[in-house]
């Protein structure tokens, strides 16, 4: 949250390239140092639980290759590309909480047959825009 507060401040101050590299930053200095010195004090490593590894991981990767047609798109990220994002983010944290209230309720189970399809239809839809604007751009160029 503080990095989407800086970032959001950022942008509205014009200064687009703070809250890139803001974001950015942030996760790197999260992966490489905290999780990297954390397991190099530890004497047995770091634990990874199996609801981490069958829901949390898998959505990490799914949000970092949805993301490689929007950042390839004229070098931007669109209002509607962020609004899909930030629903994106939404859904996780409301499918965290709900989980953890209630593990075997409806929304917690329906949220795989909701969001996965939703995911791979917008992936193909972003990947062939990022397609077609590559296209545009060699044709004119030529």
């Amino acid at each position: 949250m503080p990095e989407l507060a800086t970032s959001v401040m950022a942008t509205l101050r014009g200064e687009r390239d703070l809250a890139v590299g803001n974001v950015i930053g942030s996760n790197i200095f999260n992966i490489l140092v905290v999780l990297g010195l954390t397991s190099a004090v530890s004497d047995t490593g770091i634990y990874i639980s199996n609801s981490a590894q069958r829901f949390d991981i898998p959505v990490m990767l799914a949000v970092a290759i949805m993301c490689l047609p929007i950042f390839f798109t004229d070098n931007q990220v669109s209002r509607r590309e962020g609004i899909l994002l930030l629903c994106y983010y939404v859904l996780y944290v409301g499918y965290l909480v709900a989980n953890a209230a209630d593990p075997d309720s409806i929304w917690t189970g329906s949220i795989n047959l909701i969001v996965v399809p939703l995911t791979l239809l917008m992936l193909c839809l972003l990947s062939w825009r990022t397609w077609l604007t590559f296209r545009r751009k060699r044709s004119a160029k030529e």
